[in-house]
């Protein structure tokens, strides 16, 4: 088992990196299937967002569900635990935006599909 030796440290090797963050913050939003997600998420290739999608559910944050149907689909949602980083994406949310604002910071507007 690994060591850690800061709670933050546990915390950043679960959820750290480029896009681990913002999938559970697109999460946070709603349930959403991996082309919205894709849309939501440009900048991410394929590989990394399905590499990423399969780590967050190993680590128990996220729920994966295929859906049956004239058109079967997989649908991903935060778990009861990625739910309580709620408060965590929302501050982290708020502070890059307050941060974009200081400093004239304009985001990209997401590609219409």
């Amino acid at each position: 088992m690994k060591r850690y030796h800061c709670a933050v440290e546990l915390a950043v090797d679960v959820i750290g990196g480029k896009w681990k963050p913002v999938i559970l913050a697109q999460l946070k939003e709603g349930v959403h299937r991996y082309g919205e997600l894709r849309r939501r998420m440009p900048g991410v290739s394929e590989k990394m967002l399905t590499q990423h999608l399969r780590e967050l559910e190993a680590d128990g944050l996220v729920l994966r569900e295929s859906r049956e149907g004239r058109v079967p689909h997989v649908e991903y949602r935060l778990s009861e635990e990625g739910e309580r980083l709620r408060p965590v994406l929302q501050a982290l949310y708020d502070w890059g935006a307050r941060r974009a604002a200081d400093r004239g910071i304009a985001f990209e507007p997401l590609p219409i599909h």
